[in-house]
């Protein structure tokens, strides 16, 4: 299969005539490099992955800058944090240069370009392929889709997902966390990814996850910090308005591609995952990254929430763009029963007039009002 075009490539062709730098973080292999490579043809390309360019370049900065084109893609430049004063003095000397960043270590990232490229560069995320982008791969039955994920080497079948994943966890995410921490066992992080997997979809507890694996709790809070960094977990903050109730305060934790999350389960087949017990977080799990890939894609941050109150009363998904609300229950279930809506219908009273939409999300194919699939969650809202 050919490239898949991304739908944020309208946003990040517009922002390279207005700004000299333009970033694009995400996962890796999320399609950052083939994305840049794709749609800036004339640029030169550089990849800091390479250990012997890295310290040459690391060496001398302002020579590579010197030479390396007046349009250049610079891949994974957190490994070079010296760059970023250097691309300053460049696009300021000469506004007619163009650099796109790439980057899978948002807090390195970013601190550099809060310190040096601030009010020069125009900042993308990019995450592994949304059902909106993948087209006829997302007809796949909806096990296949959960636990094959929606990275692009297996979309395009360029990696079958019992491979690709295995591989993934060995080579970039243990070794961006020996990059990150130095860790002193890590088949005790390989036990937090695991219990981390299983509590996808509920509220954080860091002390009891701790307890569990043998550790403290600023340690597990430190691996999560590096994981949400590596764009492999990002948590979901509670709703908070002026409601007379009493709110819960914990975040939820999320995986940014299910296909992981599958394989850290221990979930290798589609068939597996059917009658699985997580089968239900697995599927909220797309619902609410499907809504984050969405934002990203057009040109937006995060405005997800979820609504639990203590005694209870819970929304999966909670859309606040700054005036209206949009309320989201996802149900796993193939046969929708009218009590699925009894949450939102509690919430939308709570709520009023705020709620623009409330909608649930769910696996069948029997579409009243107020239900839609899966497969429609960004094409309808």
């Amino acid at each position: 299969m050919n490239y898949i075009p991304r739908q944020i490539t309208p946003l990040i062709l517009r922002a390279e005539k207005y700004f000299p730098v333009v970033v694009i973080t995400g996962p890796r292999q999320s399609g950052k490099s083939t994305l840049a490579r794709t749609i800036f043809p004339d640029f030169r390309e550089y990849n800091f992955e390479d250990v012997s360019l890295r310290e040459k370049v690391a060496d001398d900065p302002k020579l590579f800058l010197d030479n390396c084109g007046g349009k250049v893609i610079l891949d994974e430049v957190q490994h070079i944090p010296d760059l970023f004063s250097y691309i300053q003095i460049a696009v300021d000397h000469d506004e007619q240069r163009r650099f796109i960043l790439s980057g899978s270590n948002n807090f390195a990232l970013m601190e550099k370009i809060t310190q040096s490229l601030a009010g020069r560069a125009a900042l993308f995320t990019l995450l592994p392929m949304s059902l909106k982008e993948c087209g006829t791969y997302s007809n796949n039955s909806t096990e296949e889709l959960l636990c094959n994920g929606l990275y692009p080497s297996v979309i395009t079948g360029k990696r079958p997902s019992d491979l690709f994943y295995p591989g993934y966890y060995s080579t970039y995410i243990e070794r961006d966390v020996r990059q990150l921490r130095n860790i002193s066992s890590m088949n005790q992080f390989k036990t937090f990814m695991r219990l981390l997997a299983g509590r996808c979809g509920t509220e954080f507890n860091a002390n009891a996850l701790a307890t569990e694996i043998g550790i403290t709790s600023p340690t597990v809070k430190s691996w999560l910090s590096i994981l949400e960094a590596s764009y492999i977990v990002f948590t979901l903050s509670p709703y908070y308005a002026n409601i007379n109730k009493r709110l819960t305060k914990t975040p939820k934790v999320y995986f940014y591609d299910t296909g992981l999350l599958c394989f850290l389960l221990g979930i290798n087949t589609a068939d597996h995952l059917e009658n699985h017990p997580l089968r239900g977080a697995v599927f909220e799990n797309l619902a609410v990254i499907e809504l984050l890939k969405e934002q990203y894609n057009t040109g937006k941050s995060s405005n997800l929430y979820f609504y639990r109150e203590n005694r209870g009363k819970e929304v999966d998904i909670v859309r606040f763009d700054g005036i209206s609300i949009d309320l989201f229950e996802v149900k796993a279930a193939k046969t929708f029963h009218s009590d699925f809506t009894r949450n939102l219908k509690y919430l939308s009273d709570v709520l009023g007039d705020k709620v623009r939409d409330s909608v649930v999300v769910y696996d069948g194919d029997y579409i009243p009002p107020s239900v839609i699939n899966i497969r429609q969650l960004t094409t309808k809202y």
